[in-house]
């Protein structure tokens, strides 16, 4: 039998409603099966959807399960922060006072704080390194429309969902990218080029999941985690940077980078925007 559970959806990377990423969280996510989850998630049709249980691990504050349209993710940045901002806003303790330890498929995700502003530990890279298969390589090529020379770097950034990440040689190549989604199937695709030096912004991104229902993603924590590891560690980006993502769906999406020590900060604000119940 259905029942009404919390439900909240938030406009994540963002202080602007409507310019970030969309989150749907149902809070009271208990006792609903796993068809069930998929079903609401395809129902609100966004790039993700998520449900808060409570953890299995003695460690974590809460636990997540984060669907696509397509299926079920094992971590996802966006949803990491909504998720966190929504089980705050709903009454959560945090058992370490300015840290909240949320659980996923891929382990415990620590969160913080950042006055305002929610940031996650970016998780270690699974796969990393040079994408060497012609075959991808050349799929990547074909898919996003550009020539050889036109790719700078293709490499694996995959913290969990299966990130490749392909380098173009500026913020406008990547902008005026027009994809061919059909060619993209079965690719989970980033892409970043960098704003000449004094911008306020200093990356564009663009994230590209057709096979998970989501054509092109507005604004992707995963993604950007994946990415400030990569391009830190190679020296191609500073130990603190903003990322812009979201422009060629209309969005004005921020992403707040900031290495600190041994960890990576991926942070970003939280707007909320639907409060209520929903009867699953």
């Amino acid at each position: 039998m259905s029942e009404l559970r919390r439900f909240v959806q938030v406009d994540v990377f963002t202080q602007q409603p409507l310019k970030g990423n969309p989150l749907a969280v149902v809070v009271d996510g208990a006792g609903l099966s796993q068809a069930q989850m998929a079903a609401f998630a395809r129902w609100t049709n966004l790039s993700e959807t998520t449900f808060l249980l409570p953890p299995t691990d003695a460690a974590a504050d809460y636990r997540v399960r984060i669907f696509t349209p397509g299926g079920e993710l094992p971590f996802a940045g966006h949803p990491t922060l909504g998720s966190a901002h929504a089980w705050l806003a709903s009454g959560g303790d945090p058992k370490k006072p300015g840290e909240v330890v949320q659980e996923c498929a891929i382990g415990l995700v620590r969160i913080r704080r950042d006055g305002a502003r929610l940031a996650f530990a970016a998780p270690p890279l699974r796969r990393q390194g040079p994408v060497e298969e012609p075959a991808l390589r050349a799929q990547v090529l074909q898919s996003l429309r550009i020539e050889a020379a036109a790719l700078v770097d293709l490499v694996w950034v995959d913290n969990g969902p299966g990130w490749m990440a392909a380098r173009l040689q500026s913020a406008d190549a990547v902008l005026s990218l027009d994809p061919d989604f059909n060619v993209m199937k079965g690719l989970k695709l980033g892409v970043v080029g960098a704003y000449p030096p004094g911008s306020p912004q200093q990356f564009e991104v663009r994230a590209f999941v057709p096979t998970l229902g989501v054509p092109e993603d507005p604004v992707t924590g995963s993604l950007n985690a994946g990415l400030a590891l990569w391009l830190q560690g190679a020296g191609l980006a500073p130990d603190s940077y903003v990322a812009a993502q979201g422009a060629a769906l209309g969005r004005a999406g921020r992403v707040h980078v900031a290495r600190e020590g041994a960890h990576c900060w991926i942070g970003g604000d939280v707007t909320p925007l639907i409060h209520g119940q929903v009867r699953l």
